[in-house]
């Protein structure tokens, strides 16, 4: 029996450590498929890699195939079958799931495998009791690889999708890294042959240096007829010059050494002149001469051109840093995706059936498929981060991350690294590089929350990448482009934030492309209902009680109340009822008393400030003023900070104040 996906989130980082640490393609293959078994609990797993159509008489599927150029080969299973010789071991591209997959290099998932036409064979599903597939295309860059599949007998949650799809990527990039290796050491193999069928340079010098023969092979490497080496001082002719330039004196030459010391010598890394004046690079072994008696007589010297595999090795060398750097980024952004499933976010799904949010909506379907950039403005606890994860999942870029970034929460000599990395050395504690956001948002999504937070220093930083796509690493001086959308949200009022000075107005232009304004949750109190039984449901789970209802007395007291923290201060609310309430029935905090609004006719000369003033300085007496923390007064509103303060200056709320104030 199979464990559910979602209880193993450590397991794709562990398989992947385990696929990164070999270079060998089987090996990967075998870590893959058994990994996604063992650690992952998949009833079945299997990697079909892209290859010649080489079994094109005896293929199973050769009746669907329309291009026998190349399919998809069975390279590896694991789980309830094994091998890899059946009815599945060739697949035509565009053919059943596994083809379409390549074909369309789009995952395909379901829950459902029974119902679901594009999966077939129900009998065989039935016998193993599996729910559930979850195919992605392996691609490195452009290149289709292969297709990596995996039946399970429990559903795959949403959460595992975006986990198994950044797997896939980085499975390809181990792959293609094991692909280049093992190119490299065909292309020694194939080197060495060529160079064996082409011959190797070989000459013999006697006790003083001279030529005693060339064979055909050394003169037309050189470039020089026999007859011009025969003779002459080997030495002064082709191996005057050091690699760096300098003058190569013969008394130093291994070359010479050899009928000197009477010991081989063998050098991979020199240079030999041509007649022409031009240099090749060269590795030799200069191994001395004896007579019959013993005696030192001479070396011959056994050479090869090595500007191929010199070039060879310098363009795999380039390939495997791209690989290894694309490799570096893919980790990043797992560690930041793992960070973000760990968060907690205030709900889980849009709640509403008010109009002015449906207006939101409507916006939201309107502008996602776009690349504009968004402005979401709203008071706090209104859904900002909520809307930005719509607009992401709604567009072109959602295979891609969402990046988070809150520009309120950073410090200020912090956030510049944070949003565009920096390099190892730039400040005190940069022990190594970091990417920023933006590069991990690279062909994805940014969302800048509390953008009118950023201070003013980066505000021109980041109007250079809204507009120009690049920016630079603190520290460094290589230009990074990125292809971003960007979503900002701010809880303040920009446009007058421009003419106060506080933020740049070309900027806010920049920004304002396609502002998206959230309603505060006192504009539409008929969501109140459906948003306070959400949060009970998710409250009770939580905190492991079974509350069900609640009075209508308390509903309409909820109803009554302004909530200048909007949602969150909803959920806080509810969250705090649950702790209280003994039985069923959600019985509110006795204090909540304090948050009707003025309906009623004692309160009837009474404004919604002189409420939220009451409200305020209660909450605050009952933390002793303390603001910030797990025990502030900010996170028993439902608030950030900073909005608590500036609420705080506006209704002139300071320590010593009583409720009498009102």
């Amino acid at each position: 029996m199979s464990v559910q996906l979602s209880s193993k989130g450590d397991s794709l980082e562990r398989i992947a450590l385990r696929m990164t640490s070999t270079l060998d393609v089987r090996e990967i293959l075998a870590v893959i498929t058994q990994g996604l078994v063992d650690d992952l609990g998949a009833a079945f797993a299997r990697i079909w890699l892209l290859g010649p159509g080489d079994l094109c008489t005896e293929c199973h599927k050769a009746g669907s195939c329309a291009n026998q150029v190349q399919c998809l080969h069975l390279e590896a299973s694991a789980g309830i079958h094994t091998h890899i010789d059946g009815e599945y071991r060739r697949i035509p591209l565009g053919a059943f799931k596994i083809g379409l997959i390549a074909q369309d290099r789009k995952p395909l998932i379901t829950n459902d495998v029974q119902a679901d036409k594009r999966v077939t064979n129900k009998l065989w599903l039935t016998e193993n009791g599996l729910k559930s597939f979850a195919g992605y295309p392996v691609v490195f860059r452009d290149e289709l690889l292969g297709v990596l599949a995996i039946f399970s007998r429990l559903a795959i949650k949403e959460a595992e999708r975006s986990r198994l799809a950044i797997f896939a990527n980085q499975a390809a990039v181990a792959l293609k890294n094991a692909q280049l290796y093992k190119s490299l050491q065909q292309l020694g193999d194939k080197n060495e042959l060529i160079l064996k069928s082409a011959g190797e340079g070989i000459y013999g010098l006697d006790l003083l240096g001279n030529t005693t023969f060339v064979n055909p092979a050394a003169a037309r490497i050189l470039g020089w007829d026999a007859s011009d080496l025969l003779g002459k001082p080997q030495h002064n002719l082709i191996h005057h010059t050091r690699t760096d330039g300098s003058q190569y004196p013969k008394e130093e030459c291994p070359i010479y050494a050899a009928f000197k010391d009477g010991q081989t010598h063998t050098v991979t890394d020199e240079l030999f002149w041509r007649k022409d004046g031009s240099s090749l690079p060269v590795e030799y072994t200069s191994t001395p001469i004896r007579d019959d008696a013993g005696n030192l007589v001479g070396a011959v010297v056994t050479f090869r051109d090595i500007t191929k595999r010199r070039q060879a090795e310098e363009a795999l060398r380039n390939a495997l840093a791209e690989v290894e750097q694309l490799k570096d980024r893919l980790q990043a952004e797992n560690v930041y995706l793992q960070e973000e499933i760990k968060l907690e976010h205030n709900f889980d799904e849009i709640i509403s059936v008010s109009g002015p949010f449906k207006k939101v909506l409507h916006k939201v379907e309107q502008v996602a498929e776009t690349d504009a950039t968004v402005l979401i403005l709203g008071e706090t606890g209104t859904g900002k981060e909520l809307i930005a994860r719509a607009l992401h999942t709604l567009s072109p870029r959602k295979e891609r991350p969402l990046v988070k970034v809150n520009c309120a929460a950073l410090p200020a000599n912090l956030i510049e690294s944070e949003l565009f990395g920096h390099e190892k050395g730039s400040f005190t504690g940069a022990l190594s590089r970091k990417q920023g956001r933006f590069e991990l948002a690279d062909h994805g999504t940014i969302f800048l929350d509390e953008i009118g937070d950023l201070p003013l220093d980066l505000q021109a930083k980041l109007l250079r990448v809204l507009q120009e796509g690049e920016f630079e690493r603190v520290g460094g001086t290589q230009t990074i482009k990125v292809d971003v959308r960007v979503i900002a949200a701010t809880n303040r009022e920009l446009e007058q934030a421009t003419q106060s000075g506080d933020f740049r107005e070309d900027l806010f232009y920049r920004l304002n492309v396609f502002p998206i304004s959230l309603p505060p949750l006192r504009e539409r109190p008929e969501d109140i209902p459906l948003l306070v039984n959400h949060f009970m449901g998710k409250g009770s789970a939580k905190l492991g009680k079974r509350v069900s209802t609640i009075p209508q007395k308390e509903m309409k007291t909820l109803q009554a109340y302004h909530f200048p923290g909007n949602v969150r201060e909803l959920e806080n609310i509810i969250e705090r009822a649950i702790i209280l309430t003994k039985d069923q029935t959600l019985q509110l905090d006795e204090s909540i008393e304090l948050l009707k609004s003025p309906t009623g006719s004692s309160q009837a000369s009474t404004t919604l400030a002189d409420v939220e003033h009451g409200h305020i300085l209660t909450i605050l007496e009952q933390t002793n003023w303390r603001i910030e923390g797990p025990k502030g007064a900010a996170l028993r509103l439902g608030i950030n900070p900073n909005t608590l303060r500036s609420r705080m200056q506006k209704l002139g709320i300071k320590k010593g104040s009583t409720a009498t104030n009102l």
